[in-house]
């Protein structure tokens, strides 16, 4: 697949580039999708919620009421979940979310995710990305010229650049990574992925290995 090269302007610079059929071009396997953007968002939680159950909880531990003769349910303790400021039964408690997936599968995800957006015409190509100072509207000038303006995009570049990564900090619907740092769940939320020239070369020998 062929897509042309573009200037900071979103002008065509003549050139175009092959997008590898390897990483662009499988057939979306949507399992691996789902197991790796589940992975990621469960490696964001904290898992540092806590509820007290009833051994926990401060309280008399003397037995309320007699055993028989009220004509209600028994009851030997304040602190019991049926009553109100009782434990929680079977709360919360500290855990770790995450799980392991294989390299292989990952690999296919996004490869999988890359390929949808390919298909979709999605996927754009700039010449180079390069800011002289990191101002926002330097940022903003680059989407009107590439006509994503206020569509959620996502910048891949081959290394990191101070000046470029500042000055779209301040737009909620830009993100910039490198091509190292690109995951299913970002391609996924992305409408559209800019990639600079040399960033394909780095994505797509990491995919295909």
């Amino acid at each position: 697949m062929e897509v042309a090269v573009l200037d900071i302007k979103g002008k065509e610079t003549g050139r175009k580039v092959t997008l590898s059929d390897a990483v662009f071009g499988v057939e979306p396997n949507e399992h691996a999708i789902y197991l790796d953007v589940k992975q990621y968002l469960a490696n964001q939680r904290q898992g540092t919620h806590k509820a007290k159950e009833r051994a926990e909880i401060t309280g008399s531990t003397r037995k309320i009421k007699k055993q028989k003769g009220t004509g209600t349910a028994r009851a030997g303790s304040i602190k019991s979940p049926i009553f109100k400021g009782g434990g929680r039964v079977f709360g919360p408690r500290p855990r770790n979310y995450g799980f392991k997936l294989n390299k292989s599968l990952k690999k296919l995800a996004r490869k999988s995710a890359l390929s949808q957006k390919a298909k979709n015409n999605e996927v754009l190509v700039v010449e180079n990305l390069e800011f002289d100072s990191a101002k926002t509207k330097n940022f903003i000038s680059l989407l009107q010229g590439l006509g994503i303006e206020g569509k959620k995009s996502l910048f891949v570049l081959s290394e990191s650049n101070n000046n470029v990564y500042l000055s779209s900090r301040n737009l909620k619907a830009a993100e910039v990574v490198t091509a190292s740092e690109l995951n299913t769940y970002k391609i996924l939320h992305s409408n559209n992925i800019v990639f600079v020239e040399g960033s394909l070369e780095g994505v797509e020998s990491n995919l295909s290995k």
